[in-house]
């Protein structure tokens, strides 16, 4: 059964989550997670100096199946199961032990997988104290006075063959990002002390929603539901385009799986996350896929520990899946939520409107048909409204010319090129140099004073409510000595 629950899914990094889990149900304030390297003898020790256990509670903390997920538990707990700690170690090593210490009482049990397969009959043999190699190590426990040591030996499905030093790095690594972002409500805390130590270095916490960044396009306020297992609580936000981010910001944002693979729901119990970046099987007719367009959407959804059945939540806390009754809520949330995120991704995070949030005036509008969406050309544009009034016997031609450019958008292409760099392509005069902008802003400038009878200010105002001039508010602002 044991060689059964090792093939669970586990990573290590979330192996290491539910161990972590353990430690905050104690009050632990600090957890220190150690990596040695020595080939097939490396280790991984987890220490936190919470209430630690007594004999009793260590051995039902042993044993498998012991607690019933069916019983009621305290609102706090970030367990259902019983079944994570040896699930979680079993899956990443053969030799597990658990030190722990309560009121100036030491007490030592240890799984060895290698024992149970050469033991006679069907008994289940568990080790009183810690091996050979893990006896020093049991020390650091009695050193606090109180708290609990787990300690990862024979890590055979982490070491497995061509493993080296270098992969080993890499895996603290992965385990530090997923920790970061896993527990990361904790590790924010300033009224509750919780810090996590990978080999003496502290984890800094990973916010997925960018809290308090003035770059943020939007947030929803708080959207709640009460079910019969308890509240659920909603919040929908659209991350800043990378335009509007520096390189530091924008590569720690896109969080351990990169920007496409982190948008959608992040499904927490207890302020712990439990999911990373789904869209929950929601979706009309077929369940949404991760596409580049909604990579800027995350959704916090906050779940508690009463409506674990409900929402399929797993041994390994890694899947979730929403009841039917909520289903029709959270995709009315989620798809205006999609829509901003698309809308900001497609405007490079540019505002449609001014700081003074008036409407700005854009060169193309979408028109819905029974066929689909048309591009369109808006003769309301200044630039082409100064240009359809002057046309004269010419207003045919151009009225043909613009209707071929609408009907020749090159959409697939740009479509293409926006999946193969993972950006939409760049417009509003990106990249050009000031002169050149300028010189278009003039002439619009010149037209609208000399040509239509608007008055200096009156001009600016309007260019500033222009697309893509509103981008540009000095420039137009220093029209008056150019014109």
């Amino acid at each position: 059964m044991i060689e059964a629950l090792r093939g669970l899914g586990y990573t290590t990094a979330s192996a290491l989550a539910d161990i972590i889990d353990n430690s905050i149900a104690a009050k632990a304030s600090r957890v220190d997670l150690n990596f040695t390297w020595q080939d097939e003898k490396s280790r991984i020790e987890i220490l936190d100096n919470g209430s630690g256990m007594d004999a009793r509670g260590l051995d039902t903390a042993m044993r498998l199946g012991e607690l019933n997920p069916l019983d009621e538990r305290d609102e706090s707990d970030l367990g259902r199961f019983g079944m994570g700690l040896k699930t979680a170690s079993f899956s990443q090593c053969r030799s597990l032990t658990v030190a722990t210490m309560q009121n100036n009482q030491f007490n030592c049990l240890r799984w060895d997988l290698d024992v149970l397969v050469e033991s006679s009959g069907d008994g289940w043999f568990m080790l009183e104290g810690a091996s050979d190699t893990g006896l020093p190590l049991v020390e650091s426990v009695k050193k606090i006075g109180h708290g609990t040591l787990v300690l990862w030996e024979t890590l055979d499905l982490i070491l497995t063959d061509g493993f080296t030093s270098n992969d080993f790095l890499d895996l603290i690594d992965q385990v530090e990002r997923h920790l970061a972002m896993v527990f990361h409500r904790y590790l924010e805390d300033k009224s509750q002390c919780f810090e996590i130590y990978i080999n003496d270095k502290k984890v800094k916490p990973w916010d997925p929603f960018m809290a308090g960044h003035p770059a943020k396009s939007w947030n929803s306020p708080l959207a709640s539901q009460l079910t019969q297992g308890g509240r659920v609580n909603v919040e929908c936000h659209v991350l800043p385009h990378k335009d509007r981010l520096t390189d530091k910001e924008f590569e720690e944002a896109a969080g351990p799986d990169g920007w496409t693979a982190q948008q959608g729901f992040y499904v927490y119990r207890n302020r712990r996350m439990l999911l990373a970046g789904s869209w929950l099987g929601l979706g009309k007719a077929r369940s949404w896929t991760k596409e580049e367009a909604h990579r800027l959407a995350r959704i916090r959804l906050d779940i508690p520990n009463t409506v674990d059945s409900d929402w399929k939540i797993d041994i390994r806390k890694a899947t979730a899946r929403p009841p039917v009754k909520m289903r029709k809520w959270l995709m009315r949330l989620a798809e205006d939520t999609r829509a901003r995120a698309r809308k900001t991704f497609a405007s490079r995070g540019r505002p449609a409107r001014t700081g003074n949030g008036e409407t700005v005036v854009q060169a193309w509008r979408t028109d819905q048909t029974l066929t689909g969406v048309r591009y369109r050309v808006d003769d309301s544009h200044p630039a082409i409204r100064a240009v359809l009034d002057d046309a004269g016997f010419l207003l045919p031609q151009i009225k043909a010319m613009l209707r071929i450019l609408e009907e020749t958008i090159p959409v697939q292409r740009i479509w293409l090129d926006t999946a193969e760099n993972k950006e939409t392509p760049r417009t509003s005069f990106d990249g050009e140099a000031p002169s050149e902008v300028v010189e278009v802003l003039t002439i619009m400038y010149q037209n609208l004073t000399r040509k239509k009878g608007f008055s200096a200010e009156e001009a600016k105002r309007k260019l500033l409510q222009t697309e893509p001039f509103h981008d540009y508010p000095q420039l137009v602002a220093s029209l008056k000595e150019l014109a």
